[in-house]
């Protein structure tokens, strides 16, 4: 993995410096509040429903055992709220829990001490107080981490495949271009203040694992026909109130040449994206105005930065030999070292075992190594969530069996990259001993989920009941496995950050007189090869409370196995069939409400009266 150079971290150290004296000048009152902050927010600073939220930046997913440590203890020094605002916090959920209609379901209580692993390879915490976020960056900054431009009117965490430099179906690996695109990128003074957020994901494998259609921009790289390297450049995509796949601006561009193309977009997006409207200021918009339009203004922008401008972000060949080295695959012990040894005996023909090598377990490029999966989709912890423990225990297993390294996957699970195959009974071992070998990679239950309404000032209803109500539900391996993969996405608003446009199923929380509601969606992709093409699911009905969304799932998921097609995909049968009879078994599965019987006729309206004078 790519280790950070003394420049990287002077610049870290100097920004959490910086960040510090921000911080003092805000509590003296030198800074007013509407000062203040866009600076918190360019360092990773939201002020939340209840508390302030840090988001950690993890550049396209790669994170060291020895940052892993860092993590677990921000959490267990940091991520401590006040006795007093926490429990104000949760009897503010409580009660909003007991405004539900007809909900039977325990919402899991408020947590702290944890941090969340999010679909953009970023780590957040929710409760850490705003006074100490000055300490907190210094002890980021000891390895390398940050929350610079996690947040702003900015390019934000440049994103990858999880399986970069590994997966057997890579054309070219994509993290140098990363990594090169995060030094181009971070604290670019012409970029700092766009219209909106601005999002970039790279690809460099046969299937597109980085949900590229539903990125500002999305890269993949490609071969021409004489097979020089390049990038298939797509903009424009984006989820939210307005989900559009972004559109195709060309088919090929050298690779050395990507930085130039890049701000080329960004600049004509800088220039005309609109500032007026919130909702209306990302990219998706102007390019699905415009059309043709803004790709002509790309291209002449781009013809004016190498001809006019000299070019000047072209790639030297020596530039990216040099960061490509940096991701040289690690020295690991040989095939004919020794395996290391469970602790316990472990059964390798058993089935729990050849259940957790089939979902867990992923071919690496190299044939002695495997990829492994660690499932952090588990009941009594919401999707993507690790508390201190137990990111200290992962970061033990990164340095046994993993050369030090873990990865962070758009599904909110981790990965370890470079395991040796002899080595696997011992790793699941130990990762069955901390509960992060569940074989439901892929399933049901491996969703996707932001943390809602419990922390998210934004969210319009809770996610993470929800979701642990359908953890519950399918919590039988064996329903699971018969249910075949299915991708569950949820979403607390409209923003979408749990993705739920993309999912097989979408849960989208909106809100009603004051109560949480939820919308289904059937047939999303993010464009892998089990999805197919990507696009945003339909809506099944009306929105259906809280109650109900479990024995909805559950209605969908029945009526898809009485009408698949032998071993046929959810994601196909519902294509094959259309969205008809899943609807028909949603609505069947409403609970009979109070508010759904008519209303007793109103008396007749008094005669109407003169308007009074103003």
């Amino acid at each position: 993995m790519y280790v950070k150079t003394e420049f990287d971290l002077q610049l870290i150290r100097q920004r959490a410096a910086q960040f510090r004296d921000q911080l003092s000048r805000w509590q003296r009152g030198e800074l007013s509040e509407d000062q203040f902050k866009p600076l918190r927010l360019q360092n990773g600073w939201y002020v939340q429903r209840y508390a302030p939220m840090l988001r950690v930046a993890v550049p396209y997913g790669e994170i060291s055992s020895a940052q892993m440590r860092v993590l677990a203890r921000v959490a267990r020094e940091f991520d401590q709220p006040e006795p007093g605002l926490f429990a104000e916090a949760q009897a503010k959920q409580d009660a909003l829990q007991a405004r539900q209609p007809g909900l039977t379901l325990d919402a899991p209580p408020l947590r702290y001490g944890y941090g969340h692993f999010t679909t953009r390879t970023n780590v957040q915490y929710n409760w850490i107080p705003l006074a100490r976020s000055a300490d907190v960056m210094d002890l980021l900054a000891t390895v390398g981490l940050h929350g610079i431009q996690t947040s702003g009117n900015c390019i934000r965490n440049i994103c990858t495949d999880a399986l970069a430099g590994i997966a057997p179906d890579e054309l070219a690996d994509p993290r140098p271009f990363a990594e090169i695109l995060r030094q181009w990128s971070t604290l670019h003074p012409e970029f700092a203040f766009l219209p909106r957020k601005f999002k970039v994901s790279l690809n460099g494998a046969a299937e597109d694992r980085a949900a590229l259609g539903w990125y500002d921009v999305g890269l993949q790289l490609v071969k021409d026909d004489a097979g020089a390297l390049g990038f298939k450049v797509r903009a424009g995509g984006g989820m939210g109130r307005t989900p559009v796949i972004s559109a195709v601006l060309r088919e090929f561009l050298p690779w050395n040449q990507i930085l130039n193309y890049l701000e080329a977009i960004i600049r004509v997006y800088n220039r005309y994206g609109r500032r007026d409207n919130v909702w209306k200021a990302r990219i998706k918009i102007l390019v699905k105005a415009e059309g043709q339009s803004f790709i002509d203004a790309v291209e002449a922008e781009y013809r004016a930065i190498v001809e006019h401008d000299g070019a000047p972000h072209t790639i030297p060949q020596a530039e990216l030999e040099r960061v490509s080295a940096c991701f040289a695959p690690p020295a690991l012990a040989g095939e004919d070292a020794p395996a290391v040894a469970p602790q316990q005996p472990v059964d390798v023909n058993a089935l729990p075992y050849q259940r957790w090598l089939a979902r867990n377990v992923q071919a690496h490029r190299d044939p002695r190594l495997a990829v492994v999966h660690l499932s952090f989709k588990r009941l009594g912890m919401a999707p993507g969530d690790a508390d201190a423990a137990t990111m200290d225990a992962v970061a033990d297993l990164a340095d046994r069996f993993s050369a030090g390294e873990v990865r962070l996957t758009h599904e909110q699970n981790l990965l370890l990259p470079w395991v040796r195959r002899a080595d696997l009974p011992a790793l699941y071992e130990a990762a069955r001993a901390l509960r992060l070998a569940q074989p439901n990679i892929g399933l049901i239950t491996d969703m996707i989920s932001c943390p809602g309404g419990d922390f998210c000032a934004l969210a319009n209803a809770r996610s993470i009941p929800i979701a642990a109500a359908l953890m519950a539900l399918y919590e039988d391996i064996d329903e699971a496995e018969d249910l075949g993969p299915i991708d569950l996405n949820m979403s607390g608003c409209i923003n979408s950050c749990g993705h739920h446009h993309s999912g097989h199923i979408g849960i989208l929380g909106v809100d009603k007189d004051g109560k949480e509601w939820y919308q289904i969606t059937l047939g999303g992709s993010d464009g892998s090869h089990l999805s197919g093409r990507e696009g945003p699911g339909k809506i099944i009905g009306p929105a259906f409370s809280a109650a109900e969304v479990p024995d909805v799932v559950q209605a969908i998921l029945n009526t898809y196995r009485e009408l698949r097609d032998g071993k046929e995909h959810f994601i196909d049968t519902v294509r094959r069939l259309g969205h008809d009879p899943f609807k028909a078994a949603a609505n069947a599965a409403r609970h009979a409400r109070p508010e759904d019987k008519p209303a007793k006729p109103a008396a007749a309206p008094a005669a109407a009266q003169p308007a009074a004078v103003a």
